[in-house]
């Protein structure tokens, strides 16, 4: 549609129909407009896994490795790849637009949501977001680039104030974004903090640089629940307040525009790109564009299974133990809670319900069958923790199904819905008329003795019976206004109950339906506590006797999720003594980390073989098998730097001062602020093996570029290995600047392929505006003329090549040219 017939449309709506669209009409959908032919959008979560407009476990999806894997991979081929997969998730959900990619940056490893967001560098996460964007809207779906901007932490989310200069925020924190304009992003999702002084849905960064210089068409989205004042953010750039259908929008926006507080401009620019946004999305006209449709990847769960090898970073591999060789090994020990119960995904609003998980122990015994014998123990006690109960302990005591009764009752307690469920999490239960109180009922069959913690969760007038005893009861006021906090992770109110292995005992908890607390409610147990010595022990006898021991650690739902910053890098429940006990047992250790952020591992040392698998999507156990036997390469390199110790860590704040985050870092965060410190980190940004070496041979620039010209360099390297492999080769720049030089930063990569003993080349494009900074005193990029540094190699910390490259003045600029279209 031309935007000479979207204002056509425009002219047809009065003032209230207008208004009426800048608001949502749901928790998830817009409003239709039958005039215009315009259809309601549908919204949902979506950077690991498309869940639909419905939090509902019986509504499953795919599920990818997380953003942080995804980054790793350093791979934009796939990530477009992956990204059509979403798009026919969403799609077939019924989706218009899917709330990713996430573009925050890994500012500091105590972010809680890292496993969301790709990398510590710019250019890296820039890259990866805008091929995710290229493959999800060349499905049909929009993209939503989020979090816009600075959103890089937990803690105060909702009000922080983050103090970034204006350098700071040009050259690291906008620049994925300006990347997602460039790929063509159809949205945008606007933050909650505040930059600066001001909140993001009000922010004046929404017309400057993002739909000015920019030149983004998109609608700009808000966060949900993010609008929450009137004027400032309605005379803003933001377009469109979700959710709805209340919002300060829907109950005052009419009466401002009316009273000339807002103008009539404003509205129409942004019901203008809601039209726009419709029609990219087939949801406008007479007669909407038909959805596309649905057309999955020939073999998704395949698609999926080669992306956790991808973005798998082998960090250490002494001796050449992996891969394995399954001719030569008859036991396999498989050790660690997470070899079971691995987290494929982070915690919080992007979380997605699976039809299945293939397990590392699923995967590594379906792949050793027949050739090698297989144990498992967990090596550490149940966490002391509640969890939803689950079908594998759990029945409906209505139909004896595995799982729980779900049931809505009226003031009196008369039954008004009832259903069966999956688990005993249930974020979103029914909407009944009349509905006062959510009722959760299960039969539960506890496989020990001793006192188990049994837990509700939910806000509000909360109790929890068990066979027919109120053992809690109580009111639990609301004490947050996180949306996450409230709507999808409330707090658990416990109790302890002595409990007979074999026994069934029906449990049931209720929560009140308070005004403005939520509807989420969650009914959880945890067993009782217990022996560690014991456990350990086994886990080091298993050990002893195999041929190969692989531990599987990594972070739990509480130490990493959305919400909340860590308070910790250290690996929760014993995990670092359990591993150093399996490696002092078995010296062909393999170890495992499932985490999505960075986390310490003091016994790196002392084990030969470590693979970081993040969080890996429900394909995790054949992928990492695939790895560790030798039938993939593990793909990935660092997107982040790892530290050794936490005190190490030269960007380590997340928590405010007086509501104040202040970025006094500037530029210099991850790899940058490493190579400012004493201290070298674990492993450097960029940093992963292979199955294979390389030598790297020579560094190729031309002599001297003009500024603001793009230009290709060459760097020649060889397969010095026994068998084929994938290199990464990156590119850095240093050279002058301001004031203060920055330390190098990355300004391209690529990746080679190559047979053992093959000497390949591998061509770099460098951007004409790699070597510019941004002038604080001009407001622009400028090319500062001189000397740079070229350094090409594996990592931020192995660049084992150099090359001098001159960088002479820019052209004199015609009247009327703009330094950006000269930088370009």
């Amino acid at each position: 549609m031309t935007e000479e017939e979207i204002g056509h449309l425009l002219e047809k709506l009065d003032l209230r129909q207008k208004v009426r669209l800048l608001t949502g009409a749901s928790n998830w959908r817009t409003h239709p407009e039958p005039a215009l032919g315009l259809r309601a959008l549908t919204f949902s979560d979506g950077p690991a896994g498309v869940r639909g407009d419905a939090w509902d476990e019986r509504d499953t999806s795919l599920v990818l490795p997380s953003p942080s894997a995804l980054a790793a991979s350093w791979d934009e081929e796939l990530v477009t790849e992956l990204g059509g997969l979403l798009a026919a998730e969403a799609r077939r959900k019924g989706v218009d637009v899917l709330l990713a990619p996430t573009l925050n940056l890994h500012r500091s490893p105590l972010g809680g949501r890292h496993f969301e967001c790709f990398s510590e560098d710019p250019l890296l996460t820039g890259r990866t977001g805008a091929a995710l964007i290229r493959g999800v809207q060349g499905g049909g779906v929009a993209a939503t680039p989020k979090h816009f901007v600075a959103n890089d932490a937990e803690t105060d989310r909702l009000t922080v104030d983050v103090r970034v200069g204006e350098q700071t925020l040009r050259e690291v924190y906008l620049a994925p974004f300006e990347a997602a304009v460039e790929a063509g992003a159809w949205a945008v999702m606007s933050a909650y903090n505040q930059v600066n002084g001001v909140t993001m849905a009000a922010g004046p960064l929404l017309a400057e640089p993002l739909k000015g210089e920019w030149g983004f068409t998109g609608a700009v989205i808000s966060d949900w629940g993010a609008v929450r004042s009137l004027l400032d953010t309605a005379r803003a750039a933001q377009d469109l307040a979700m959710p709805g259908p209340g919002s300060p929008w829907a109950d005052g926006l009419l009466a401002a525009v009316r009273e000339g507080l807002v103008p009539v401009a404003r509205i129409d620019d942004k019901v203008r790109r809601l039209l726009r946004l419709a029609d990219r999305v087939g949801a406008l006209g007479e007669r909407p564009v038909a959805r596309r449709p649905s057309a999955p990847a020939a073999d998704p769960r395949g698609l999926l299974r080669r992306a956790v090898a991808a973005g798998t970073v082998l960090l250490r591999n002494e001796g050449g133990l992996l891969p394995l060789d399954p001719a030569r090994t008859r036991s396999v020990a498989v050790i660690g809670p997470h070899a079971t119960a691995v987290r494929i995904q982070g915690g919080g609003s992007a979380e997605v319900f699976p039809a299945s998980v293939v397990s590392p122990l699923a995967g590594i015994t379906a792949a050793l069958d027949g050739s090698a014998e297989v144990t498992h123990v967990p090596g550490l006690p149940p966490s002391g923790l509640p969890r939803p109960l689950e079908r594998s302990w759990t029945r409906d005591p209505r139909d004896g199904e595995p799982g729980v009764l779900v049931r809505l009752l009226d003031a009196g307690g008369t039954e008004l819905h009832a259903e069966h469920r999956l688990s005993g999490r249930i974020v979103e239960p029914a909407r009944v008329p009349g509905a006062e109180t959510v009722e959760i009922r299960a039969l539960i069959r506890p496989d020990r003795d001793g006192a188990w913690t049994l837990a509700v969760g939910g806000w509000g007038p909360v109790t929890l019976s068990v066979a027919g005893r109120t053992v809690l009861n109580g009111t639990f006021p609301l004490d947050s206004d996180d949306p996450t906090r409230i709507h999808v992770a409330p707090p658990y109110r416990s109790v302890r109950v002595a409990l007979t292995a074999g026994t069934e005992v029906e449990v049931v908890a209720r929560r009140g339906l308070a005004p403005g607390t939520g509807v989420a409610t969650v009914l959880a147990a945890a067993p009782p506590p217990g022996d560690p010595a014991a456990d350990l022990a086994a886990a080091v006898a298993v050990a002893r006797d195999a041929d190969v021991a692989v531990v599987v650690v990594g972070t739990t739902e509480e130490s990493e999720s959305e919400g909340r910053d860590r308070d910790s890098l250290a690996l929760p429940d014993g995990q670092d003594e359990l591993v150093r006990a399996v490696a002092r047992a078995n010296p062909r250790t393999v170890v495992i980390v499932n985490a999505g952020a960075p986390v310490t591992l003091p016994w790196r040392a002392e084990v030969p073989a470590l693979l970081l698998a993040w969080f890996p999507g429900q394909e995790a156990g054949d992928g990492l098998a695939d790895v560790l036997l030798g039938h993939s390469e593990p793909g990935g390199r660092l997107p982040t730097t790892w530290a050794a110790a936490r005190e190490d860590v030269p960007v380590l704040r997340t928590r405010p001062e007086e509501n104040r985050l202040v970025y006094a870092e500037g530029p210099y965060v991850g790899y940058r602020a490493w190579l400012r410190s004493d201290a070298p980190p674990a492993y450097w940004f960029g940093h992963g093996l292979g199955y294979t070496t390389w030598s790297y041979g020579a560094l190729e620039a031309p002599d001297t570029v003009g500024a603001g010209e793009p230009f290709d360099v060459r760097v020649r390297l060889r397969n010095t290995g026994g068998r084929r492999g994938r290199e990464v080769v990156q590119l850095y720049l240093s050279g002058p600047g301001p004031a203060e030089p920055p330390a190098h930063r990355l300004v391209g990569y690529t990746a080679v392929v190559a047979e053992p003993g093959e000497e390949v080349v591998a061509v770099v494009r460098v951007d004409g505006r790699a070597p510019a900074r941004w002038s604080t005193e001009r407001h622009r990029w400028e090319c500062a003329p001189g000397d740079y540094t070229l350094h090409g190699g594996r990592s931020a910390g192995d660049l084992p090549l150099g090359a001098p490259v001159t960088l002479s003045p820019a052209p004199p600029r015609s009247p009327g040219a703009t330094t950006e279209s000269a930088l370009r």
